[in-house]
């Protein structure tokens, strides 16, 4: 899912979609796996895999 699908999605801007992500991964709460392209991210539960 995109960032300007999941905005729709919810009902909200691109751009509190893109705080929210930035929020999480500071977090430790999403993780990047794999690379840009093909890979996918990893939401962690309390921060831990």
């Amino acid at each position: 899912m995109t960032i300007a699908e999941l905005a729709e999605e919810l009902g909200i801007t691109t751009r509190t979609v893109e705080k929210n992500i930035k929020k999480l991964k500071s977090d430790g709460q999403l993780k990047r796996i794999g690379p840009a392209k093909g890979g996918h991210w990893d939401v962690l539960d309390n921060g831990f895999e």
